[in-house]
């Protein structure tokens, strides 16, 4: 029995002894001089694992009585937080050799979160969900005030540390009421007794108080407050991170619990996942408009985006589970694009943020220039570029499950959103000249730049397949 479970989590086995045995080989044979090594090692090993996982065969299977599923969902998500983590730790390399945070913790602390996040995609029960997030949370915690000598940075770190806190004290205040009312923390057992039960009011207020934590860790609002201040204050290394790969496992773990432990009470769920969907994306696309920094900008984008994923979701659908799956795979590739770019938006060595610094930038460097542009527009889903096909299979998704009025304020939400997108193609291209920034990119980050830009604008023929993935492992989800 033991060994069967152990065969099912074998991926996050692997990456768990792994990052041990990573910490505890530098801190050994010398940390500094390893440093370079254990960055490399630990991008192998996650692009390895990811590889594993999408060629493993077909099925679910579960291991500890249910408490962790490996299924077609949990594998469609891990190959793309793996690949995201592998990328951010390539591109982040050069960066922190710059600015003197080039050290071994950072690639340890990636896959250790990324282990976390493994472990909440997969949660069959309540406690192994909080352990996942807890994993996750306290890697990040650590990341976000990496750079221990930046005020911003240290108070990013703790502002996320307070609230994450507090969120974590209220999911963990829904699951006690939860298995308080259900007599079980097992999603299947949860299930089964609403099935057999109305929803009563103590465990509607458990799904209620699930629903704030979960909305805490993919930033939707109201409960978005730490994103601009964590994004602008931490390293951006650390802000691209945030972006990506902790995304996808919130919204995921989030339509995991939905699906999975409330199915027989979505007419509940649904409404309070729509309200925040609305929340989230007008409040994304109106806060961004005055904003001159660019990754705070980029945080009230995020907050816009999870807005529109939720939509996916808010559907109560398989076509609405299919949807969010296929705009978190979109949404990663942009945000990374987007962030290895800004990696680079320095002036004699001093990194810029500011997007008035972009001004004719496009006549430095057109190349770079363009490929921001073909990112700008994806993100603000404009056709026929892969990010407007993101929002057509939400808006579609809420669409068909009776939710016209939600779609019709996404549409009005991504006019809104689309202006501060377009203004940074217009300082672009139309600005008023400033001193150019003269910041060199390395090959990695060059790559990785026309890679996205080249699969937003490539990708419109079959979205690379993502589709079909996404449908199945939606199916896997919801039978």
């Amino acid at each position: 029995m033991i060994g069967t479970d152990l065969n099912t989590v074998l991926p996050e086995l692997i990456l768990a002894i792994y990052s041990m045995a990573a910490l505890m080989f530098a801190v050994y044979f010398g940390k500094d001089s390893r440093a370079n090594l254990i960055f490399w090692l630990t991008s192998i090993v996650l692009v390895v694992l990811a590889a594993a996982i999408a060629l493993a065969p077909a099925g679910t299977q579960t291991a500890f009585n249910g408490a962790f599923i490996d299924d077609a969902f949990s594998r469609y998500a891990k190959v793309i937080m793996l690949l995201a983590s592998a990328v951010i730790i390539l591109i982040s390399r050069d960066y922190l050799q710059k600015n003197n945070l080039f050290k071994f913790e950072y690639p340890i602390l990636i896959a250790l979160a990324t282990l976390g996040m493994m472990m909440m995609v997969s949660a069959g029960d309540l406690m192994a969900l909080y352990m996942g997030l807890e994993l996750q949370s306290l890697s990040l915690y650590v990341v976000a005030s990496f750079r221990r000598d930046s005020l911003r940075s240290t108070e990013a770190g703790l502002k996320y540390f307070v609230l994450g806190a507090l969120s974590s004290g209220m999911l963990l205040y829904g699951a006690s009421l939860v298995y308080g009312f259900a007599g079980t923390t097992t999603f299947t057992g949860i299930a089964s007794t609403i099935e057999t039960g109305e929803l009563g009011l103590g465990m509607l207020f458990g799904l209620v108080f699930l629903c704030v934590g979960m909305a805490f860790k993919v930033s939707a609002a109201p409960f978005h407050m730490w994103t601009p201040d964590v994004y602008e204050g931490s390293p951006t290394p650390v802000t691209a991170f945030f972006a990506t790969a902790p995304k996808v496992a919130a919204a995921c773990l989030f339509a995991r619990v939905m699906h999975d432990a409330f199915t027989e009470a979505t007419g509940d769920w649904t409404q309070i996942i729509a309200f925040l969907s609305l929340l989230s994306m007008f409040l994304g696309a109106i806060a961004a408009i005055g904003q001159t920094n660019i990754k705070r900008l980029m945080a009230f984008s995020s907050i816009a985006h999870m807005g529109f994923a939720l939509m996916g979701l808010a559907a109560g659908t398989e076509a609405g589970v299919q949807a969010l799956l296929i705009y978190m795979a979109i949404y990663v590739v942009m945000n990374i694009g987007t962030f290895t770019f800004i990696l680079n938006m320095e002036r004699d060595g001093t990194a810029i943020t500011d997007i008035s610094a972009l001004g004719q930038y496009s006549r430095i460097e057109p190349a770079r220039a363009a490929a921001l542009g073909i990112l700008m527009f994806s993100l603000a889903g404009i056709p026929p570029l892969v990010g407007f096909f993101g929002k057509f299979y939400v808006l579609k998704a809420a669409i068909d499950a009776d939710m016209t009025w939600l779609a019709l304020a996404g549409v009005i939400a991504s006019v809104i959103g689309a202006f501060y997108y377009l203004r940074i193609i217009y300082y672009m291209y139309f600005g008023d000249e400033v001193e150019p920034m003269n910041g060199k990119m390395p090959a990695v980050h060059y790559i990785a730049l026309m890679a996205c830009a080249g699969i937003m604008l490539f990708g419109v023929v079959n979205l690379f397949g993502i589709e079909g993935y996404a449908a199945v492992a939606a199916e896997a989800l919801l039978k």
